[in-house]
């Protein structure tokens, strides 16, 4: 990888079991095996005009190319291929494995794939067992049934990625990446892990607090437990403080003793939870905390946690990494990126166009981290005046005309609204998500209020951005304003949603030897780290500080970390070198906490 950004954790990789932590934090069980690493793979030519077909995984090719990591995608370095898959290809993959023991009678083996962007069929021991489309969310397939005599096993995957050349979920992803677009990505890019359960299990568990009551609602989920029931303990700091029986399938609220100890970025404590379902059992855990919307004493709406007026002071991240793409090296470098957020003084990540590994969530669950969640957008071609003119100004543009937002085609527009409330119900029940953003800057947007609706019934416990940017049909619980070359002001009018800048900032300064692409992308620039920081300081004592008071309510600076051209991060792409002065930055973040800490909320109009 000669020649390659690498970063620490990358340069340190061990590619016989990258990532080999526990990917599911809030639903751990013993009886797994983790199968990332090396695995065979090979990219052959496939035709098909419907972007949704995928090659037959029992039909997979006599000879391989080579051996990729899993799991790294083959565009990217620590993958060690270093090839870019076509539309009108298929990416294979194949691996042996064996199970971490024997099965007893009635017990299964689930396959876990943690994300395969963007589509795939699954083979095990020569028979085909399921697939999926949608590149950013897990799927797990039963194999109990084609597994093989024997003590090995064989995995085939076959993968489609279409880019954008199709209305499927891509994010950021482009075929002709520059400037805010990146480069595409294919394959297997999570945790591939199987796990042994007994017939009768847990397949989901919801815990929502509700602060008012001092309860915790658990909904224990299991396909072959209806009409059974399960126990859940709760425990503080080792010590058993709450037992109830849970029938499945059933929310069912279980009180925890007073005074109930809350979550918050100042003190993120998480209850331990144990659930018992017949022969399963499981861990996770949960924090008190709630979120909301309420007016303070000067009339401005303002975000609540915990009741109390909260001003997120947030940074743009997009998770992108030099050497892995999508997939951090290590879970020692998602956990740098939360750890610098916080030493920086932010309280709030906006995770942007990507839905990030569970084990992300939770380093933000128990470091005290809020974030606002992006859903993935997709959809045709998009227009310039639609999604680039209006930083500029331009006119809000009416969303539910689809073609003019590249939403022309209805499968197109069903497939974001499943993922959408895939994505809600995959993290519903992580403790630091606190907002929701369906769209961003128009791209695939289309229907926003009734997207924004749709979400409130899923979820009526997290305030929602229904379209971040530009284009705001009026909806949802923020007016959510993306200001660059222009400064920062309150807009008059009375409108009841949160006044949030939801983007901002986006300053840039390239450090040599620390950039992946050689262009600069930003929207100012700067030569030196101390200008940097002159200019970062001015803007947020003349500009946001001064909105704030007059009822600015969340903030989020662009951006974390360096992307590809994009090099208006905090820290480089590498993540080598931070930019900032750490102290002064915080410092300024703390003035700006300071400017809103004389609210109170009088009334609060949602939870």
């Amino acid at each position: 990888m000669s020649g390659t950004l690498l970063t620490p954790w990358g340069e340190r990789l061990d590619r016989d079991a990258p990532l080999p932590e526990y990917p599911r934090p809030q639903l751990v069980r013993d009886g797994w095996a983790n199968l990332n690493g090396p695995w065979s793979y090979a990219i052959t030519p496939f035709s098909a005009a419907d972007p949704l077909t995928v090659a037959d995984p029992v039909a997979a090719p006599a000879a391989w190319d080579g051996e990729i990591v899993v799991p790294f995608s083959p565009e990217m370095p620590l993958s060690g291929v270093g090839r870019t898959l076509g539309a009108q290809e298929t990416l294979w993959y194949r691996r042996a494995f064996a199970l971490p023991r024997e099965l007893a009678d009635g017990e299964r083996v689930l396959l876990h794939f943690g994300a395969v962007d963007q589509s795939c069929r699954v083979a095990v021991d020569g028979v085909e067992v399921g697939g999926h489309t949608g590149g950013y969310l897990p799927f797990a397939l039963d194999v109990t049934a084609v597994l093989a005599a024997g003590g090995e096993h064989e995995v085939t995957v076959a993968v489609r990625d279409v880019t954008d050349a199709a209305w499927l979920a891509r994010g950021k992803q482009s075929s002709r990446r520059g400037g805010i677009w990146y480069t595409p990505q294919s394959g297997i890019w999570q945790t591939v892990w199987l796990e042994i359960v007994p017939r009768i299990a847990v397949d989901s568990l919801v815990l929502t607090p509700h602060l008012t009551d001092g309860v915790v609602e658990v909904t224990v989920e299991s396909a072959h437990g209806a009409g059974t029931e399960a126990v859940v303990t709760i425990s503080a700091e080792g010590e058993e403080i709450a037992t109830a029986t849970v029938p499945v399938g059933q929310p069912t609220r279980v009180a925890l003793p007073v005074p109930v100890r809350l979550w918050s970025p100042e003190d993120p404590f998480l209850y331990d939870v144990a659930v018992t379902l017949g022969e399963d059992r499981v861990g996770s855990y949960v924090g008190m905390r709630s979120f909301g919307i309420g007016v303070d004493d000067h009339g401005f709406p303002r975000l609540l946690l915990n009741g109390q007026p909260h001003l997120p002071v947030g940074l743009l991240d997009q998770g992108y990494w030099p050497d892995g793409g999508y997939t951090a090296p290590s879970d020692a470098a998602l956990e740098y990126d939360i750890r610098l957020a916080k030493r920086l003084g932010y309280t709030m990540l906006r995770k942007h166009i990507k839905v990030e590994p569970l084990r992300w969530y939770h380093h933000c669950d128990r470091l005290g981290m809020l974030v606002w969640q992006d859903a993935v957008n997709g959809g045709g071609r998009y227009r310039p005046a639609v999604i680039t003119a209006p930083v500029f100004g331009a006119p809000q543009l009416d969303d539910t005309r689809h073609a003019r937002f590249g939403r022309s085609d209805a499968a197109g527009r069903a497939q974001f609204e499943r993922e959408l409330v895939e994505m809600v119900e995959h993290l519903r029940s992580v403790v630091s998500l606190s907002l929701w953003v369906p769209f961003n800057e128009g791209w695939g947007q289309f229907d926003a209020a009734r997207i924004a609706a749709l979400v409130r019934d899923l979820d009526p416990t997290r305030p929602i951005d229904h379209a971040s940017g530009w284009h705001d049909q009026g909806a949802g619980d923020l007016r959510s304003l993306h200001v660059y070359f222009r400064p920062v002001r309150v807009p008059r009018g009375d409108d009841p949603r949160v006044l949030a800048v939801t983007e901002y900032g986006g300053y840039s300064l390239a450090v040599p030897s620390h950039t992946s692409t050689g262009k600069v992308f930003g929207y100012r620039r700067y030569r030196t780290r101390a200008g940097l920081q002159r200019a970062l300081e001015r803007l947020h004592d003349r500009e946001i500080a001064p909105a704030i008071e007059r009822g600015l309510a969340a903030t989020v600076y662009t951006q974390l970390s360096d992307v590809e051209d994009e090099v208006n991060g905090m820290v480089t792409y590498d993540r080598r070198y931070v930019k900032v002065d750490e102290h002064a930055v915080r410092a300024m973040n703390d003035r700006l906490r300071q400017a809103a800490s004389t609210r109170a909320a009088v009334r609060e109009e949602h939870a």
